[in-house]
């Protein structure tokens, strides 16, 4: 029986390998306590003490907007300043993220289209709003095309109970009345979701089995629509509308989106949806032309093809890169300071910081986070990336 010679360990090419990787770790955690530590005792030697007890002060300064946080000059605290920022971030990144991919997807496509102007036309559009800063963009709209062109308040353009202007556009407000009967309307809608997404499911194996396919997405817009009305009248009409109403200079109940929003949001869409249509070209253009020979052969349409064969292939190659615009579009964000709009780092980073001198605790807590929204969002991507990957052999 031959016996197997036992390598030593400092000649163990694995033990070597840890032990570089600890040494490399040790390194890294001395050198950013030496940052922090040298960037602390800085601040101490000009007077300012690094800490955390300025979250319970009384923040001595006003926030506009403020959708699902009740911000109160005079009553709300710093830290409530922290959370109004990441909600007010998260918000115009999650409007900017579902905008600019349905837009980016479409001119990708278009980009393609065998018809010319069309084509052009979306070529246009990519150069021109992914060669031009987007602070220049942001400013443009908000401060070129929209605050010249809207009207002021007292001349507000009426659409009904909603009013447009060059504050914002103002919109009634749904209040609950009535619990129970909110409750219960919930519950009917989760069932009537619950319903369409079995409804979805079978249709897709009919169409499997059959080729026959059913117009799935304008049932269910219908059924949605027409179905959640029906169903909040049988809860009792449970919900009541608080209506803006003009004031002496403003308009004063209801809800409001202001303009910085609108145009922050305007802008990082048309922006990062430029990135996001090339993505979509590169990712159509990766799959093979005999898939759609083949689909052609079939006799599938130009649009079933896009659709059932090029799309699901193409994925692929546009979920990787279109993570990073997403991800880009979270951090460009930041820009909204140009227009006034109050998010994580007008705010906390701008405001409170000048306010409070807190440097190191402030900048740091903006850091992570967006460093957790960003590993957050790629974490998400993925996961749906690998789930919707194609299964080989």
């Amino acid at each position: 029986m031959i016996e197997r010679t036992r390598i030593p360990l400092h000649r163990d090419p694995k033990v070597r390998a840890m032990l570089v990787q600890a040494l490399a770790l040790i390194i890294v955690i001395y050198g950013f306590y030496s940052l922090f530590q040298t960037t602390v005792d800085n601040l101490v030697a000009r007077g300012i003490q690094t800490g955390t007890s300025f979250f319970d002060e009384v923040a001595p300064f006003q926030i506009g907007f403020s959708p699902f946080f009740d911000y109160k000059l005079g009553e709300s605290t710093y830290i409530d300043v922290f959370f109004v920022g990441i909600q007010n971030t998260i918000l115009v990144a999650v409007l900017g993220i579902i905008a600019a991919t349905l837009l980016g997807f479409f001119i990708g496509v278009i980009r393609l289209s065998p018809n010319w102007l069309v084509a052009r036309g979306a070529l246009v559009y990519i150069e021109i709003f992914r060669n031009v800063p987007l602070l220049l963009q942001i400013m443009f709209w908000n401060f070129a095309i929209f605050l010249p062109t809207l009207p002021a308040p007292k001349k507000s353009i009426e659409m009904g109970a909603f009013y447009l202007n060059a504050r914002g556009f103002h919109t009634p407000l749904p209040v609950i009345e009535d619990s129970a009967g909110f409750a219960v309307w919930m519950l009917l809608l989760v069932g009537l979701v619950a319903g369409l997404v079995i409804f979805a499911r079978r249709a897709k194996v009919r169409f499997q089995e059959t080729g026959q396919r059913l117009p799935v997405l304008w049932i269910s817009l219908v059924a949605i629509v027409l179905g959640g009305y029906a169903l909040y009248k049988i809860a009792g009409s449970p919900l009541g509308f608080d209506v803006p109403v003009l004031g002496r200079f403003n308009f004063k109940g209801g809800g409001q989106l202001p303009l910085p929003l609108f145009s922050l949001w305007f802008a990082l869409t048309l922006y990062t949806a430029a990135f996001i249509a090339e993505n979509v070209r590169a990712g159509i253009q990766s799959v093979s032309y005999g898939q759609t020979e083949a689909a052609q052969a079939l006799g599938l349409s130009r649009r079933d093809t896009i659709r059932l064969v090029t799309i699901p292939q193409a994925l692929r190659v546009i979920i990787p890169p279109t993570i990073s615009q997403y991800l880009n579009l979270t951090k460009n964000s930041s820009l909204a300071v140009a227009v006034g709009y109050e998010e994580l780092v007008a705010v906390w980073a701008g405001i409170t910081l000048n306010q409070t001198g807190q440097a190191l605790v402030i900048i740091g807590m903006t850091v992570a986070v967006y460093e957790c929204l960003s590993l957050f969002t790629s974490f998400v991507l993925n996961w749906y990336n690998k789930r919707i990957q194609l299964t080989e052999r």
